[in-house]
């Protein structure tokens, strides 16, 4: 079960449903951090990979390319989801490893109803490249997205995940995460970035 937390006072909190976007290249600890935080918080995780996961399962998709004739659905559904759950008024968290191109469009509607703040998560290449490795291995779900490619750029040196990665532009509060051992800042602090009123800045 969830931890209680609550944050300030009724008078204290913003009106709006706040939407905690965790953002960040591949292997960057986004998913193991949007499910703390929702634990931590008492909200909904939305976390783009389940949701491909999910039609994998029902047997949608073509695996001979990686399942990648689901991306444009998935991508649909992830922002159904939230703008359903933004609209009925609940606080959520959302995840996926999307640049740019894709978050922002999707975001600005959203931002007249819902208070987003952006967490984007960061670590040293060689943790991301470890990881990334590793889960390759471990998570028997990762036959949903195909890491073949980005797997073999990393064996030979060729590419990482962080090169050009084009994170969030919005105009909105941000919070830049360590994630290499940990949280730094920590849990605590990252969801009182979250529930708690702050000016409409980026903290870098």
């Amino acid at each position: 079960m969830a931890a209680n937390h609550t944050a300030g006072s009724a008078g204290d909190r913003a009106q709006s449903p706040v939407l905690a976007v965790i953002s960040g290249p591949p292997g960057t600890g986004k998913t193991t951090l949007a499910r703390a935080l929702a634990n931590y918080l008492g909200t909904p995780a939305i976390i783009r990979d389940e949701i491909k996961q999910g039609m994998v399962l029902t047997g949608r998709g073509e695996p001979a390319d990686g399942y990648a004739d689901l991306n444009l659905p998935v991508l649909a559904v992830f922002f159904e989801v939230l703008t359903s759950l933004i609209t009925a008024g609940v606080t959520a968290v959302a995840e996926a490893a999307f640049q740019d191109k894709l978050w922002r469009p999707n975001l600005a509607p959203l931002a007249t109803i819902a208070d987003i703040r952006i967490v984007h998560c960061t670590a040293p290449t060689t943790v991301i490249h470890d990881r990334i490795t590793h889960r390759a291995d471990a998570d028997p779900h990762r036959h949903a997205h195909d890491d073949t490619a980005l797997i073999t750029s990393i064996a030979t040196n060729t590419r990482s995940p962080i090169d050009a990665f084009d994170p969030i532009r919005l105009a909105v509060p941000a919070l830049t995460v360590n994630t290499s051992n940990g949280y730094q800042p920590d849990l605590a602090a990252i969801a009182s970035f979250l529930t708690y009123p702050v000016a409409r800045t980026t903290t870098r």
